[in-house]
């Protein structure tokens, strides 16, 4: 069995005439130990990579009215992908999601740069910002799914997986629309 990453897609070879579930489980496997093996070598987004990232996708999608003092990788949050303080102007973005799709980490960044624009929770005017970003209702659904998948345990050796400490509850917190915490803070 091998697989190989050719672009976008992942070849995944194996013996014919496998059990359809056998298949699922070999690759499975296989897609696991190839992001481990492209965690090890690939490059990793910077802290000023994420800054510039922000910077561009404000621009694009905020017409450039938050200004970040800093955006950056913190630990795995226990409930959270990601907070801004608008106060400070910092934003910090878990390291679970480092291997998300870059759409995911878009949204994630524009949903943080939001509550520099509209500061105070999550008013329609906030929900209206941040749906400037065209992946919006895409990104929020991976993020529901991957926060299911880090809760059940599954890919525990995966980024964020529930071997990895402080990860098992982190969720999609004030990220979707509607699942605002009562606390107010963010």
């Amino acid at each position: 069995m091998s697989a190989r990453v050719e672009g976008e897609t992942v070849v995944v070879l194996m013996p014919a005439g496998l059990p359809r579930a056998e298949e699922r489980r070999l690759i499975t496997d296989m897609l696991g130990r190839l992001a481990r093996s492209g965690r090890r070598k690939g490059h990793r987004a910077s802290d000023a990579d994420l800054m510039r990232r922000a910077t561009e996708l404000s621009t694009t999608w905020l017409e450039g009215r938050a200004r970040p003092a800093s955006v950056r990788w913190v630990p795995a949050m226990t409930t959270r992908w990601a907070s801004c303080s608008p106060d400070s102007g910092e934003i910090r973005i878990s390291e679970t999601l480092r291997d998300v799709p870059a759409y995911v980490l878009d949204y994630v960044v524009v949903h943080e740069l939001a509550h520099l624009v509209v500061p105070g929770g999550h008013p329609p005017e906030f929900w209206e910002a941040v749906r400037g970003y065209p992946r919006t209702e895409r990104a929020m659904g991976y993020l529901e799914a991957y926060s299911r998948v880090l809760r059940s345990g599954a890919g525990s050796d995966a980024p964020g997986g529930a071997g990895e400490p402080g990860v098992g509850g982190e969720g999609v917190g004030d990220l979707v629309e509607g699942d605002d915490d009562e606390t107010g803070q963010y």
